[in-house]
């Protein structure tokens, strides 16, 4: 792997001497070029840590795959019609007949996906523009990571205990930029840091906040290399904070850059950490000790249930039934204050629990909080995560504020990818707990974590799986707060409060769609092994509560090995996991039956007649409902579209989401485009003094500017809603006319005689 990497940094980072441009002091660009065109994040930013090069597809050993086709994989804050592209040639380049000069900046237009022709360094090459939907773009830049020259990537994947500083960039697709520099990035996770793409941990010098995360230090960037529909952690982490999970990691969907290079669509999460800034912000790292520097009689801490914990690597406990536990927080080192009390306190505290799991009918409330304990199984139950009761298992140990005793809360939650029917499995462990459905949706999980036989398992998920304690409040808390979770994702009744922490599918796909056809497009497989199951067809399956009807569609659903394909499966096979264990929680008897998914007479379900929409400003598209009527329309951005009645009026340039509600409370929702701005018909005009004379107004004006700024040679008459400009000659003279319309600054150049 070490000399792959060293061949691909060779091709990636031959960096070319001298190269730099800008004032004296301050580069446009803020590292070491290579030979190649670079694109900004932002168009017209002086800003010099979010560029990026153009690069060519790669396979998975890092390798190029035709280095004359090239691809500029821009970020969401990309203006979606011209980039500012700089040349890091030492000669002139051309971008489809815009020249740029070496060590200079041109301002280029484009569409997405058109193949553009360039020439460069006396070679030919082709060009696409691709833009993503990512809620944000992290770039991180350091061209001398070991103080001798070594690039970032190659030094970071040299050893995952590697760390660097560096500087960067954080940009959301309104364009911000935050420049807060990163005290250390390196490796992280276990089997995934052996994959080619990369996870790492960052650590930045201040507390930031990304894309309405609240503000942090410290992140983690998950790969989800082996989750093709990148979307398996989080699902189930936002379900888990919309059911009340304590310490529900948020995230983000991002696309990753490392010294101008594009690495893919990532999941920028909270890290796991305790203390007042942290996920787990209900106690320090040092609550442990007294002032005088003793250990507390009791304190709170964080833990992971491990299997993988290593002698010199971790710091852990090993319980009397074999369990390892490893102490997350206080994260201490031999000679450390307190090192070995610390470890004989968790060890004594997490037994107590451990052994009282042994028991199917104790009450376990007394060692841990028993709705997060439920939780936890519900949602590994829900996920059939291969990894339950084994890893990524964390206990936080704290006052309960009810009783203000000590207990176990089940929480934070992590590390799923492998989970909603992504995973095949070890077929020999699969056997030797008699599970032959583990890729299906259908049949139980957790509780066949362990052996099984008259012995008990050492699977903590598994006992926690067969507490009547657990099970009883799971099927409570199921009808609770995961049915109308679960119906919120399907949009079969969009709650806004579930909402805040738990999106739609419709509304994560919208997020990831263009990040993800990036990522695989940059060279990323959809299907990275043999530990990954069958997605290629499904029997989808639903539950009505109303009337307990478990139904299963006859005819299979076929997914192509597409990013879309792969996103559906792992959306439906949530929804028909749900479904099956809501019939297995349901009270009533519950009839099942097969529907027959192609009959087309059956009842459809509302929806509307167009689900994204493209307009110049000015012109008009209803939209309607079909199988259903609407109460209400809005839009989410009522400068760029109006609607009225499901009429669209597109205002000017940008993007916003008309949503109808329907009678029963349902929304419906449907992407708008305007790819156009008001604009007038000339940009300059004569008129004789006292005299008028008009402009044509090319877009609808919903609102013209008021505060226009009039002169003492001529003067603006028209109405705040207007469809033609009219001008008023004052005075002979030479005059700029300015005024907004619908936020977009026009002038207009007078000549009164």
């Amino acid at each position: 792997m070490k000399k792959t990497i060293a061949v691909l940094l060779s091709v990636l980072m031959v960096f070319s001497a001298g190269v730099t441009a800008g004032a004296k002091d301050e580069p446009v660009i803020s590292y070491k070029l290579k030979e190649a065109l670079y694109v900004h994040a932002v168009a017209e930013s002086a800003d010099s840590q979010a560029w990026s090069a153009w690069q060519s597809v790669h396979d998975e050993k890092y390798n190029e795959i035709n280095s004359s086709e090239k691809y500029f994989f821009l970020p969401s804050s990309a203006d979606s019609a011209k980039v500012d592209v700089y040349n890091a040639f030492s000669d002139k380049a051309s971008v489809n007949g815009t020249e740029i000069a070496a060590g200079e900046t041109a301002s280029v237009s484009y569409e997405e996906n058109k193949t553009y022709d360039v020439t460069a360094a006396g070679k030919s090459f082709k060009l696409r523009f691709i833009k993503s939907n990512a809620e944000a773009a992290i770039y991180v830049n350091n061209t001398n990571a070991d103080k001798n020259g070594a690039e970032l990537f190659s030094y970071l994947s040299g050893d995952k205990s590697l760390s660097a500083k560096a500087e960067g960039a954080i940009v959301t697709p309104d364009g911000k930029i935050d420049n807060t520099a990163i005290k250390k990035i390196k490796g992280r996770g276990n089997t995934t840091w052996d994959k080619a793409k990369k996870p790492f941990n960052i650590t930045y010098d201040k507390k930031v906040s990304i894309a309405g995360m609240k503000e942090s230090k410290k992140y983690s960037l998950l790969a989800n290399y082996q989750d093709d529909s990148l979307s398996r952690n989080r699902f189930l982490y936002d379900l888990s904070d919309a059911v009340g999970m304590p310490y529900a990691s948020d995230s983000r969907y991002v696309d990753f850059y490392i010294n101008g290079y594009y690495w893919g669509s990532y999941q920028l999460a909270e890290k796991i950490e305790a203390g007042k800034n942290a996920l787990v912000s209900d106690f320090e790292e040092d609550d442990y000790l007294n002032k005088d520097g003793t250990v507390k009689e009791d304190f709170p801490f964080l833990c992971e249930v491990d299997a993988g914990a290593t002698d010199g690597e971790d710091y852990y406990v090993r319980l009397s039934g074999g369990l390892k536990i490893t102490i997350k927080a206080p994260e201490l080192e031999a000679g450390d204050a307190g090192y070995e009390e610390v470890k004989s306190y968790v060890k004594s505290r997490f037994d107590s629990f451990y052994n009282a799991t042994k028991n199917k009918t104790a009450d376990l409330s007394p060692y841990a909080d028993v709705d997060s304990v439920a939780k936890i199984y519900l949602i590994n139950e829900l996920g059939k995560n291969w990894d339950a009761g084994i890893s990524s298992l964390y206990f936080t140990y704290k006052q309960d504020e009810k009783d203000k005793k000590y207990k176990f809360f089940a929480s934070p939650v992590w590390d799923y990818d492998n989970s909603l029917g992504n995973a095949t499995g070890i077929e020999s462990e699969l056997r030797s707990i008699n599970v032959k459905d583990y890729e299906e949706y259908t049949g139980g999980w957790c509780k066949y974590k362990g052996k099984g036989g008259s012995k008990t398992s050492s699977n903590i998920m598994n006992r926690i799986a067969s507490s009547t304690t657990v099970l009883n409040r799971a099927k409570e808390i199921w009808k609770e707060k995961f049915i109308p979770a679960v119906k919120h994702f399907t949009s079969r009744r969009v709650n806004p409060e579930i909402n805040k922490e738990f999106f739609t599918a419709d509304k994560y796909y919208s997020l990831v769609e263009k990040s993800a056809e990036m990522n695989y497009k940059s060279g990323w497989l959809l299907n990275t092994g043999k530990w990954i199951a069958d997605h290629s067809s499904l029997n989808k399956a639903t539950f009505d509560e109303n009337n307990n009807i478990y139904s299963v569609d006859k005819n299979a659903t076929s997914y192509p090995q597409t990013f879309k394909g792969m996103y559906d499966y792992c959306r439906d096979w949530l929804i028909s996991r749900a479904a099956w264990m809501s019939k297995d929680m349901a009270d009533k008897t519950v009839t099942e039956r097969t529907v027959d998914n192609s009959d087309t007479t059956s009842e459809k379900k509302p929806a509307l007649s167009l689900n994204s929409v493209s307009l110049k400003a000015g012109n008009t598209k209803t939209v309607k409902v079909v199988n259903g009527s609407a109460k209400s329309w809005s839009s989410s951005k009522t400068s760029t579209v109006s609607v009225k009645n499901g009429k669209l009026t597109a205002l000017k340039k940008g993007s916003a989401e008309i949503t109808a509600v329907l009678e029963d409370g349902e929304k419906l929702s449907c992407k708008v485009k305007v790819t156009t701005s008001p604009k007038l018909s000339k940009k300059s005009i004569t008129v004789k003094a006292k005299k008028t004379k008009s402009v044509k107004l090319i877009g609808k004006a919903a609102s013209v500017n008021n505060k226009y700024k009039n002169t003492k040679y001529a003067k603006i008459i028209s109405k705040k809603s207007a469809k033609t400009i009219k001008i008023k000659g004052v005075k002979k003279g030479k005059t700029t006319l300015k005024i907004t319309v619908n936020g977009v600054k026009l002038t207009l150049k007078v000549k009164v005689v």
